[in-house]
């Protein structure tokens, strides 16, 4: 199965332990996408709708599309009530969709998993001429080494997943094959900004947080079950209780 699949496996799950975004990444994206009641907006892979509602509650019309059919099902059901809303289920990638029609568009943690360029080449098409995209991601970083639960996590990763590969925490670096990326497809005043917020999750909330990333839901029955006892039965976890992850936000 594709990781991009595994998402499809445990809606509820992912429901449940997937953050939403912060107001201040939302309120820039707002005031960037000039909406109004009149407004159609498209957003690709919805999820289960952790960047949704601060759109819908601009009063404008809001197509979602997702691939997954188990997601857009509960997407769907989520927002029943917005008047101006409706999923697609699909590829975006292989649907036909308006073109030169939307007046924004935007994508939350998601846009990596479709091929570039060809995806922005797509998403031009169905821009409006003065349109406008947001594409904005979390990058969770649990390594730091002053704290005493993510160095316990890195052990835990180093017993069931060894890795040699370095740890980096996600900077302004990176920031910039995307910015680059956007301008080569065309796109003009591209922006790039970094939020940074701590979330504390207690060990229970953290295993169901992992539980929601493609990666972690493709390791053998094995190493996962494993892993998740780990983190559960370590006495200094036991001690205190949480996991702390410092989340950083692209838009």
């Amino acid at each position: 199965m594709e990781l991009r699949l595994k998402f499809d496996e445990d809606e509820l799950n992912y429901e449940r332990y997937r953050p939403q975004y912060p107001e201040a990444l939302m309120k820039e994206v707002l005031q960037s996408f000039h909406l109004g009641p009149h407004s159609q907006v498209l957003e690709i892979g919805i999820g289960t709708g952790q960047a949704t509602q601060p759109i819908l509650d601009i009063g404008c019309s809001l197509t979602a599309v997702e691939l997954g059919r188990k997601l857009a099902a509960f997407a769907e059901k989520k927002f029943q009530k917005a008047p101006n809303f409706q999923v697609i289920q699909g590829d975006f990638m292989d649907l036909e969709l308006r073109e030169n029609s939307w007046d924004a568009l935007y994508s939350a943690t998601a846009f990596h998993w479709l091929p570039q360029p060809q995806a922005l080449e797509k998403v031009r098409r169905l821009l409006k001429p003065q349109g406008c995209l947001a594409l904005f991601w979390n990058h969770p970083y649990p390594n730091r080494f002053d704290d005493c639960s993510n160095q316990i996590n890195r052990q835990v990763y180093q017993q069931f997943c060894p890795s040699d590969q370095e740890l980096k925490e996600f900077d302004e670096s990176d920031l910039k094959p995307w910015t680059d990326r956007l301008i080569k497809a065309g796109f003009d005043s591209v922006q790039a900004h970094l939020y940074h917020r701590v979330r504390t999750l207690d060990i229970q909330d953290y295993i169901g947080l992992l539980n929601t990333y493609s990666d972690h839901r493709a390791l053998p029955e094995g190493d996962g079950k494993g892993a998740a006892v780990s983190w559960r039965t370590d006495p200094n976890l036991r001690h205190t209780g949480s996991v702390s992850c410092q989340k950083i936000l692209t838009d």
